[in-house]
C-alpha cells in the first residue's frame, strides 16, 4: 500500500499519516480508513458546504491551517456512505460491539508546546484507532509509528484510560447499515 507524504513507514500493512499543521482531523480520517482519501483541500471544501455564507468559517481554524471540527469529520464519512456514532461515556465499554465498528476516532485534550517548552494551554486533537489484521492500533498522527493495542481487551483498556482522563469524546465509525440497526451496541 502506498503511503502519503508525511506517512511513516513502519508495518507494511498499517497505513499511518504523521501530523502536519493542524490537520489531525484529516489524518484521523485517512488513518481510520487506511488510505489517503482526504486532503486539506477536501476538508476545506466540506467547510464551505457546511457554512456557505460565512466569511469566517466556524468549522476550521481562522488561519486556514486545519483544526477542523466534528461536523467536517461527520460530513466526510457521510460522503463515503459511512456514519459517525457518538459513544455515550456513561455506557460500560463491554457494551461496545467492536466487530461491528470499522474504527474509532477520539477527540482528546492535547498539550501545547513551543519546542521543548510546554505551555499551560490545551487544544483538541483527533486520534484514530483501527483494527488491521486482527490487531487494534493507535494511529495517532503525533506518533512516529502505529502503536499496537492488541485485541479487543487492549482497545477497551485504551478507551477506558482515555475516558477516565475526562474531556475525551469517542466517535464510532460504522457503515450506514450498522448505524441504522444500532448493532454497534451489545444489549446482552
Amino acid at each position: 500500500m502506498s503511503q502519503a507524504p508525511g506517512a511513516q513507514p513502519s508495518q507494511p500493512s498499517v497505513y499511518h499519516e504523521r501530523q502536519r499543521l493542524e490537520l489531525c482531523a484529516v489524518h484521523a480520517l485517512n488513518n481510520v480508513l487506511q488510505q489517503q482519501l482526504f486532503s486539506q483541500e477536501a476538508a476545506d471544501e466540506i467547510c464551505k458546504r457546511l457554512a456557505p455564507d460565512s466569511r469566517l468559517n466556524p468549522h476550521r481554524s481562522l488561519l486556514g491551517t486545519g483544526n477542523y471540527d466534528v461536523n467536517v469529520i461527520m460530513a466526510a464519512l457521510q460522503g463515503l456512505g459511512l456514519a459517525a456514532v457518538w459513544w455515550d461515556r456513561r455506557r460500560p465499554l463491554s457494551q461496545l460491539a467492536l466487530p461491528q465498528v470499522l474504527g474509532l476516532i477520539l477527540n482528546l485534550p492535547s498539550p501545547v508546546s513551543l519546542g521543548l517548552l510546554s505551555l499551560p494551554l490545551r487544544r483538541r486533537h483527533w486520534v484514530a484507532l483501527r483494527q488491521v489484521d486482527g490487531v487494534y492500533y493507535n494511529l495517532d498522527s503525533k506518533l512516529r509509528a502505529p502503536e499496537a493495542l492488541g485485541d479487543e481487551d487492549g482497545v477497551r483498556a485504551f478507551l477506558a484510560a482515555a475516558l477516565a482522563q475526562g474531556l475525551c469524546e469517542v466517535l464510532l465509525v460504522v457503515t450506514k447499515e450498522v448505524e441504522e440497526k444500532g448493532c454497534w451496541l451489545r444489549t446482552d
